[in-house]
């Protein structure tokens, strides 16, 4: 098959953040013209994520010490023109063989494709906790999107709570855009950090930016606590306060509106999944995902995987994985590349990956969060199932693995297709078999991978 624009091999694109805005130049620059989908109007990704026209702001305003990262990747297809086909406010709902199903502005279309890169960047892992439906409680991402986007802020007097490196840096951009933080909590141990000290230091200027946003936000008079448990939103039809046991074993409680709160990130994995690649399971961040070589190669030829969609590394590591998967790419495609370049990015990424394992050891997982949950809490919001109907699933309907407590309740089978209860949900099962997370298994992935119409006009 062939790009009708060059008549050569059709390299198909789904995501427009660092990694496959790094990919699709280096293929461009190769004289390739790969198709880049993104769901979003303007590229950029989560983590760079634009306003809308007529809404910009300063670069500084939107991605502080970023700005100028962020700069240079908004720049990209604008260099380029045609010779990348971007295709934005695309979903990308369905692999099939080598087809993908897509939706724009109500319309499907297909495109068969020669190669396939998934950038598709990871979301908020979410922990329920007593009060996390009530209006007023966002994630931590969702708060972000709030910010940039938008140009707003989710509350007045905002608490902030979570496990992983997006807590300090929203806290910080909260508290710079003149937010009033009520307090920053962090359900994993300051001790954690310390025993990773040297691992983190591996990455010196990005163990710097950390240190500077929490001394920031700090010396803007945010409450702050490490490894608190029994956390809990209150309040009567929407979040008016916050409540915690800190690590002193007191009870605590700060007013707010509104609350952010996450805990880590997970891979987008779902379009992986129908595409047919191999997953593992990662024992240190607690996440099956895709797959993938160094050089950005998946199980399945011809399928490749850049950036947080096949294993959390932030932008830095996306920007490097995509133009290491578009070298793959050209040189399974027969195409030259320079093996300097190759040796760069491969010992770039290799420094990286050890950086990256002290972080996720830096901000273990909070399990004990998954030990509180009460039977009557909400476990999956699409559904309605409560963490209750889950654990009588497992131990009176002799439900041992993930997909058959589906069968049973139906979590996992409302819009978000189980990307945001899954994880908690396997996790909760393990608990009560009493066995390794990975034994729970994992949600089978299903088209469409997000919500489409039922009818649409053909393209």
């Amino acid at each position: 098959m062939a790009d009708a624009a060059n008549h050569g091999p059709v390299v198909a694109i789904v995501g427009a953040g660092p990694a496959g805005l790094r990919a699709a130049e280096a293929l461009a620059l190769a004289g390739l013209r790969p198709v880049l989908f993104d769901e979003a109007p303007r590229p950029g990704g989560q983590i760079y994520r634009r306003p809308p026209p007529g809404a910009e702001r300063p670069g500084r305003d939107l991605y502080g010490l970023e700005a100028g990262k962020a700069a240079a990747l908004h720049a990209l297809l604008p260099a380029l023109g045609e010779r990348i086909d971007h295709r934005a406010s695309t979903l990308v709902w369905n692999v099939h063989e080598n087809r993908l199903d897509t939706l724009c502005d109500g319309a499907f279309g297909e495109l068969a494709f020669d190669r396939l890169i998934l950038a598709t960047g990871a979301m908020d892992r979410v922990i329920p906790f007593p009060g996390w439906t009530l209006p007023g409680v966002f994630t931590l991402g969702g708060a972000q999107i709030a910010l940039k986007a938008q140009g707003v802020s989710i509350g007045r007097r905002v608490a902030l709570v979570g496990a992983g490196p997006l807590l300090p840096l929203v806290a910080w951009q909260y508290a710079k855009a003149g937010a009033q933080i009520a307090a920053v909590l962090d359900a994993t141990p300051f001790s954690a950090k310390l025993r990773n000290a040297a691992g983190l230091a591996a990455e010196p200027l990005t163990l710097a930016k950390g240190l500077y946003y929490t001394v920031r936000t700090a010396l803007r008079g945010a409450r702050r606590a490490s490894g608190v448990r029994a956390i809990r939103a209150e309040g009567a039809g929407r979040v008016e306060a916050l409540s915690w046991v800190g690590a002193d074993g007191r009870e605590h409680r700060v007013a707010c509106d509104a609350v952010g709160a996450s805990f880590g990130l997970r891979s987008e994995t779902q379009l992986a999944d129908l595409a047919g690649c191999r997953f593992a399971f990662d024992e240190q961040t607690r996440q099956w995902t895709p797959q993938r070589k160094p050089d950005g190669r998946s199980s399945r030829p011809g399928v490749y995987l850049a950036g947080d969609g096949s294993g959390v590394g932030g932008a830095d590591v996306a920007e490097l994985q995509g133009r290491r998967t578009a070298l793959a790419v050209l040189e399974d495609m027969g195409r030259p590349v320079h093996a300097a370049e190759v040796a760069r990015l491969d010992q770039a990424l290799a420094r990286q990956a050890r950086f990256r394992a002290a972080l996720e050891a830096a901000y273990p997982y909070p399990d004990h969060l998954i030990a509180a949950l009460p039977d009557d809490e909400i476990l999956c919001r699409c559904e309605g199932v409560t963490a209750g109907a889950l654990r009588d699933a497992v131990r009176g309907k002799s439900a041992t693995e993930v997909n058959r407590v589906k069968a049973f309740t139906r979590i996992g089978m409302g819009r978000c297709q189980g990307r945001v209860c899954g994880h908690a949900a396997a996790e909760l099962v393990a608990r009560e078999l009493g066995r390794p997370p990975a034994e729970a298994g994992r949600l089978r992935g299903q088209p469409p991978v997000k919500p489409i119409p039922v009818l649409g006009a053909p393209r």
